[in-house]
Order: structure tokens, then sequence, then C-alpha cells
């Protein structure tokens, strides 16, 4: 997956396949959604996100279910499927990016050290999720989850846009 997608040849991309676009952040802290709205012009496209640090906020907010944060914990597919989910129904928009993982420098659990990130994208209702492990300080593994979560999105609508062709 190339992650070189800028903000803005994503917001382009979304604006010419008239889709809207939500957020649902959680250990990207809401650096996704500031790189999307330093992009002039953003609002044709950009309706809007929900920074979910607590599993309340999750719960409340974004619809995920108390057993499957039971489950799997708040750093899981299921999980950042859920809020991509919830973030589409919340704002009323056609896609969505999710994240929730462990950018450190603590954090750590058995399995899941500092660096593991769990990326949802979903265009209308298919989802797809990915785990990645980044290397670095907490500021790269935030910039490493956002850059991989906006190419994620771009191959996604892409790949949704093709078909319907």
């Amino acid at each position: 997956m190339d992650l070189s997608v800028s903000p803005s040849a994503l917001i382009e991309s979304l604006r010419s396949q008239h889709l809207t676009l939500s957020t649902a952040e959680s250990c990207t802290g809401g650096n996704i959604a500031h790189r999307l709205t330093l992009v002039a012009g953003c609002s044709d496209v950009y309706l809007g996100g929900v920074v979910s640090y607590s599993n309340e906020v999750k719960m409340r907010l974004l619809g995920v279910q108390a057993t499957t944060l039971d489950a799997h914990g708040a750093v899981s597919r299921e999980v950042v499927e859920e809020m991509a989910l919830g973030a589409c129904r919340a704002t009323g928009a056609d896609c969505a990016v999710a994240t929730s993982g462990i950018a450190g420098p603590g954090g750590a659990v058995p399995g899941k050290p500092v660096g593991t990130v769990w990326i949802a994208a979903c265009v209308r209702d298919k989802v797809i999720a990915q785990l990645h492990h980044f290397d670095g300080a907490r500021h790269e593994v935030i910039e490493g989850a956002t850059a991989a979560a906006l190419a994620m999105l771009m191959q996604l609508a892409s790949d949704e846009c093709t078909k319907k062709m």
C-alpha cells in the first residue's frame, strides 16, 4: 500500500465521487482530522469526527458494543470496524476511517506492543481493517497511522468507484 497519499488528493478523490467523510480516532488523537482540515475546501467532503480515547466515548458516541470491547479489547479489528461504521452513522457520512492503538511510550500489553495500531476504513457498508506495527517515538506512530489511514481510505474508495463502472 502506498502510504504517500496526501490529504488533498484524498479529498479531491472523494469530492469527484460525491462522497463525504468522517473520522473516529483514538491513538491518532485527531491528527487525521487535523490533516484533512488543513486542506482549503475540505468542508465539501469532511463532515467531522470523534476523538474517542475512552471506551465510554467509543460506546456512547460511536456505538461500539461493550461486548466487543470486553471480548477483543479496544485495540482490535472488531472495535475499529465498529468505530468506522459508528462515525458514518453519527455524522451521516458515506465514508470513515478509524484508528485504535498503542502510540507509546507506555500502554503495551502482552501481544500488543507499542506501535500496534488497528485501522479501519469504510465506504458505505464496505469495511476493511488492517493491523499495523509502527516503529519509533509516539509522534512517529501517530504520523504512520495517519498516513496509513488516508491510504486505506483512498484505496477502498477507488476500488468501490471502479466496481460501479
